[in-house]
């Protein structure tokens, strides 16, 4: 995990001459195009990503390898910035392993590799050979049968902990996984922001892999090229509309409101992020929702339309005659009990106490025993809170509730 740890750090700051070779010091030599070439003087660098640099020159030329660990192990050049092979030469012109040729030169050359071999009181033993091409393309200059022998670190320290190819794969498995279950087909809704989180922690790690392993095939940039820069995909809102408009026609009085929030939230997410709305379905359907609850009397509007226009007229329905529409009176049958105190389920559904087809918030005698409700001290306080509700016997059972 401390790996890991130190991973995810990283992703924030970033993204033949062999019998010749005899050193009894610090030494670089290689065969630079079929003639050997030697340096005169070499030094080694690491930089706060942990990235290890050798450099080589002689006064007119100079070579650099950069490789993305300070581990034992061969690097592949040529794919990416944090594995590098290049050379300045004595004009200042720079031949790197990062710079792609002409087609009319190579389509597929072999860039080159670092072999790191040893590590020891600070110095670095291995050996080494690429080919660089100049900015246009068209030049090269390649290095054969390269060896750096103890060179000497003089910037920078090993790191406590080496990050290796190995754990920045270990890096992408957990990221991946995360990825996958943001969007994972038994999700009722694909959230948003997790899906953006766990993807772009996704992206980030296939680009750290890359910087360490190297991308020889593109097999990781194309994943990172499918991933689109993570934008919310239309397949997810298509999907989240389906599950919101389900929930939403089986809303009863009790949810209403929050299934048609809900819903309201999902067409306009599929409307964001998809473009086949061209009849414009989606935005009639969005427009045509009412969520509300204009008296606040926890009936939605859209259930207080009791006749049934089916223009949704509301205007003309008033249940206790009182020339109030019941979408905007808070006592629907002016009993007295404000609608929104009258009795409910645990879902918040109105209920029907006396069983006579009407529920108690329409019904002006809830008991049922021909006595109406206002007449029966339901709220002695006048609040149109039914807490204070006489209860003559004392049955624990409230006079406007109590047929006995």
């Amino acid at each position: 995990m401390k790996r890991i740890a130190i991973l995810l750090v990283t992703v924030l700051t970033l993204v033949s001459c062999g019998d010749e070779v005899e050193f009894n010091s610090p030494g670089f030599q290689g065969d630079r195009e079929y003639g050997l070439w030697k340096a005169e003087f070499t030094s080694a660098s690491i930089n706060e990503n942990g990235f290890l640099t050798i450099t080589a020159g002689n006064n007119v030329e100079t070579v650099s390898l950069t490789i993305p660990s300070v581990a034992v192990g061969t690097y592949v050049l040529g794919d990416v910035d944090s594995m590098e092979g290049r050379y300045v030469s004595a004009n200042g012109t720079i031949f790197s392993t990062n710079n792609r040729p002409d087609p009319s030169v190579s389509i597929y050359p072999e860039y080159g590799f670092v072999k790191l071999d040893e590590i020891s009181n600070n110095t670095f033993t291995g050996t080494f050979e690429f080919l660089a091409f100049d900015e246009s393309g068209l030049n090269s200059i390649s290095y054969n049968v390269g060896v750096f022998f103890r060179v000497p670190l003089v910037s920078g320290a090993i790191p406590a902990v080496v990050i290796t190819c190995e754990d920045t794969e270990a890096l992408v498995t957990q990221t991946r996984t995360a990825y996958l279950a943001s969007f994972a087909s038994s999700l009722e809704y694909v959230d948003q922001a997790a899906f953006s989180t766990t993807c772009q922690a996704y992206d980030d790690a296939l680009a750290v892999k890359a910087s360490y392993c190297g991308d020889v095939d593109g097999e990781i940039s194309e994943i990172i090229s499918s991933l689109e820069e993570c934008e919310f995909r239309c397949e997810f809102a298509e999907r989240n509309r389906t599950s919101a408009q389900t929930t939403f026609e089986t809303a009863t009085i009790g949810n209403y409101s929050v299934e048609c929030e809900n819903y309201t939230f999902y067409l306009q997410e599929f409307l964001q992020f998809c473009s086949d709305d061209e009849d414009g379905s989606a935005q009639a359907i969005l427009d045509d929702l009412d969520c509300g609850d204009n008296d606040t009397d926890g009936i939605p509007n859209i259930f207080e339309n009791f006749n049934g226009d089916i223009d949704g007229n509301l205007d003309d329905d008033d249940t206790d005659g009182d020339d109030i529409p019941n979408y905007l009176d808070d006592d629907d049958d002016g009993d007295g009990i404000l609608t929104i105190n009258e009795a409910k389920d645990e879902n918040g559904n109105p209920i029907d106490s006396d069983g006579d087809g009407q529920v108690d918030y329409l019904d002006d005698d809830d008991d049922g025993d021909g006595i109406l409700t206002i007449n029966e001290d339901a709220d002695p306080n006048g609040d149109g809170n039914p807490d204070d509700a006489l209860d003559t016997d004392g049955d624990g059972i409230p006079d406007y509730l109590d047929d006995m």
